[in-house]
């Protein structure tokens, strides 16, 4: 049924006293608008500490009350020349900020943590009446978060010499948040990259900028050295412009996955660090052995928190048979006491939409699923006259294809879909672009830790949903986009190893990514330097190393070779030219031995890459010999490398059971798992120099822990990576694996970097190169790691082995544990 759109009826003490109806029970506003009026309700950029209006003209933009359609404040529309100063200011502020001692660092932390509590009251307020969101929410929920992640980091800045220990500071941080949490997900950014060292430029979403202006406010008044952190205000546009500034040099961004690719894009081989936390379509997974009664309460806080604006709403509900008929009638009921009403009212459980834009959208998706034949049902409850409301809305009788299933609404609607078993349900709640969030629901928890650990997203809760702490990071998988916001997995986004510059790649700004890669086979070519045969030389007997995939070598699908020449100009042997096909067909083998490689027991994989280093060694001279032949090398040095190989096969078989992942402590009362879990495919361009330690130093920490991966090896090189066919296959390496393609490393590149179920590409070549993995990473959000064309040592041990590889190699899942049964929380 349709909402009424009428206004509450006041009623009588005597009406009350029958009805037991909530009456109004408002947050006073009146220290917020003093705070406006404190500004004259004109706003100009946060600067170096202190307010910054430019001279010269600005367009300003009018913020309104969603929940009233109130004109609260004018705010600056920002400009080039804003960033230029914002950034500089940040820039000129990192040199002293990234050298204070930890201590130093720590204690500004927690003093802007006290300084928030002081002040909460006026920042919920502030909030609300910015955002729409009913203070309950902004009071109980948003700030407390805020104020603990905070008091979590100044922690982590205390410990950073010990426990980040080989890692130092990106620079400066470009922050660009949006309008559903204004203020916590300011928070998620800011509070790792101040404690690491790092200095911070936020644009904050255009509908909601007043708790950012107010919180720059209060960490000025909470002593943060003037520049550490900045605030500029301007449209989308402004905030591309912000990401783009060359002296930036990581970009932190929440928002939409479509924002996320051209961000992506933008930045691609400009040597910037970027983390992206973006859409999400959440299933709510529900067995018949759940307590229906509380699993309702746990749908009502996964979809209508926030009105559904949370990018991990629980907006897909799939429910087992047996039970949709009653719990959908109990959601139904229990959707018919929810309140709606004004943000600052205590007593409502929703309040408006952030803006007539988004409530237009929303009920467009809505429309279509009416067109579609879908059954939509609407609370029959009251909804304000004015303001920007939308109701709770339940949608039933789609497809798995149904543009409500598939895409983020981004609003108070839920859709549901049956399931009949178990292995039904994980591939009903994969089956969708994004992983960013989950849950599922049942007393068997057995059932639920397997269901929990078989959907890929980045946060599962069991029993619950949307519960956050800052000990526990929080992201997604897939086109849910990459990197961790909170717990020490959310503190690798804002450092870099600690012997490691950041690149600038000067000579890409006009490189053109079309051309990449468009290369075609050799040919036959004879020139000068070519050594001329004798009438009395024997021809040597022809060997044309094949392609390895899926446990076997293959010939390559176009029948082309290509010549392994020594620095004198001789053909060491030939390699099988890869294209297009041969890619798909290891990408397939990949994802076919993947699963079943992943969920092998660590130790199991240990074995595995110890006889690899055992098999090597039986070949050490051999291997040497080949190394010598094909780079020039003193056989002294080829050994060497030979060694420096085994002992990094060791070193990798020694953490496939060490890595796994911990117990987070947030303050759940329960159990938070972070578990390390294996991206999935991998491609992997190896670089031309230390050919083999260079390969067995990118394809083993891969390996080890659950990845499969397609390895393109050193172009120049390839023989000594050829060889280790046998390795594998005197290993017990399960086919599929590790995959080897040989050719035209840039030509491969292209279409592993553009393959839609390539999880991650790693590339080791050069600047323009790394640019086009980054760019084309994009179009499936793929993880990249590249080195923009700057070589490092791989026999080095700081360069060529550590826990970055280890990061590389893992996205974390939380998977959320509650308790209650005896003691209550």
């Amino acid at each position: 049924m349709a909402a009424t759109g009428v206004a509450p009826q006041h009623n009588s003490v005597s009406n009350l006293f029958e009805s037991l109806s909530y009456g109004p029970a408002p947050e006073a506003d009146n220290v917020a608008k003093a705070w406006l009026e404190d500004h004259q309700r004109d706003f100009g950029h946060f600067i170096d500490g202190k307010w910054y209006k430019p001279a010269g003209e600005r367009k300003k933009y009018t913020t309104k009350s969603p929940a009233t359609g109130e004109e609260l404040t004018a705010t600056i529309q920002g400009n080039e020349e804003d960033v230029e100063t914002a950034v500089s200011a940040a820039r000129q502020a990192f040199k002293s900020w990234s050298t204070l001692a930890p201590h130093v660092r720590a204690r500004h932390l927690y003093s802007i943590a006290r300084h928030v509590q002081k002040h909460q009251r006026l920042i919920s307020v502030i909030e609300a009446i910015d955002n729409g969101k009913p203070i309950r929410e902004t009071r109980d929920a948003d700030i407390p978060l805020v104020v603990r992640h905070f008091y979590h980091h100044a922690g982590w800045a205390q410990l950073m010499e010990t426990e980040m220990r080989g890692w130092k500071p990106v620079g400066v941080v470009a922050a660009i948040v949006p309008w559903n949490f204004p203020l916590m997900l300011l928070t998620w950014k800011v509070c790792p990259a101040l404690a690491m060292g790092n200095t911070v430029v936020l644009k904050p979403a255009t509908y909601t900028r007043l708790s950012a202006l107010l919180f720059a406010e209060i960490c000025a008044e909470a002593g943060l050295p003037p520049g550490v952190f900045n605030v500029v205000t301007g449209n989308g546009a402004f905030g591309g412009q912000l990401a783009g500034h060359p002296d930036v040099d990581k970009v932190a961004f929440t928002g939409s996955t479509e924002v996320g690719q051209v961000l992506r894009r933008s930045t691609a081989g400009s040597g910037k660090k970027i983390s992206l936390e973006l859409g999400g379509k959440s299933p709510v997974v529900v067995f018949d052995t759940a307590d229906l009664d509380s699993t309702v309460e746990g749908v009502v806080d996964a979809i209508w928190f926030n009105q559904g604006q949370v990018c991990s709403a629980g907006s897909r509900l799939l429910v087992q048979e047996s039970v949709i008929d009653k719990l959908v009638s109990k959601l139904k009921e229990r959707m018919s006491h929810l309140r709606l009403g004004d943000s600052l009212d205590k007593a409502i459980d929703m309040a408006a939409i952030v803006d007539e834009s988004q409530k237009r959208s929303i009920d467009e998706y809505v429309q279509s699923a009416r067109q579609e034949g879908a059954e939509v049902h609407q609370a029959n409850i009251s909804i304000p006259c004015r303001g920007c409301f939308y109701p709770p809305t339940l949608i039933t009788g789609v497809q798995t294809v149904s543009r409500v299933v598939v895409e983020e609404i981004f609003g108070p609607v839920l859709v549901v879909l049956p399931f009949r078993t178990a292995k039904e349900a994980i591939s009903l709640a994969n089956n969708t672009q994004y992983g960013l969030g989950g849950s599922v629901w049942t007393e068997n928890i057995s059932l639920a830790m397997e269901v929990a650990l078989n959907i890929k997203a980045g946060a599962i809760w069991i029993n619950s949903h949307n519960v956050f702490d800052a000990a526990a990071g929080f992201g997604g998988y897939k086109q849910s986009g990459y990197g961790r916001d909170g717990g020490k997995e959310g503190l690798y986004e804002y450092v870099r190893p600690s012997w490691e510059e950041r690149a600038r790649p000067s000579d890409v700004e006009n490189f053109n990514v079309k051309t990449f890669g468009n290369t075609l086979p050799p040919r036959p070519s004879v020139t000068d330097n070519s050594p001329a045969a004798t009438e009395t030389d024997t021809p040597s007997i022809d060997r044309t190393y094949k392609l390895y995939y899926g446990g076997a070598q293959k010939r390559p699908d176009g029948q082309y070779s290509r010549p392994i020449r020594n620095p004198d100009g001789k053909v060491v042997g030939l390699v099988g030219e890869s294209n297009r096909k041969d890619v798909r067909n290891a990408v397939e083998a990949a994802h076919k031995a993947a699963p079943g490689w992943g969920k092998r027991a660590a130790h199991n994989r240990a074995q595995i890459v110890y006889y690899m280093a055992e098999n090597l060694e039986v070949r050490r001279d051999e291997i040497a010999g080949r190394i010598t032949s094909m780079c020039g090398k003193s056989i002294d040095d080829s050994r060497l490398e030979v060694d420096q190989a085994i002992q990094r096969l060791f070193y990798w078989g020694a953490y496939c059971d060490k890595y796994g992942g911990t117990v987070q402590e947030t303050t759940l009362y329960g159990a938070t798992v972070k578990i390390h879990e294996s991206v999935g495919v991998i491609g992997i361009a190896c670089p031309d120099d230390f050919p083999l330690l260079g390969f067995v130093s990118l394809f083993a920490p891969a390996v080890i822990r659950g990845n499969a991966v397609i390895v393109v090896p050193s172009e120049k090189y390839p023989l000594v990576a050829l060889d280790f066919y046998q390795v594998f296959d005197t290993s017990d390496l399960p086919g599929g694996v590790v995959n080897i393609l040989t050719g035209d490393r840039d030509h491969l590149v292209k279409y592993l970097s553009e393959h839609q179920d390539v999880q991650a590409m790693w590339y080791f070549g050069t600047a323009e190169g790394s640019k086009f993995v980054e760019h084309a990473s994009a179009e499936n959000l793929k993880r990249t790691w590249v080195n923009y064309g700057v070589k490092r040592n791989w026999s080095d041990v700081e360069q060529g082995q550590g826990e970055e590889f280890l990061y590389q190699s893992v996205q974390v899942k939380n998977i959320w544990i509650p308790m209650g049964d005896i003691f209550a929380n």
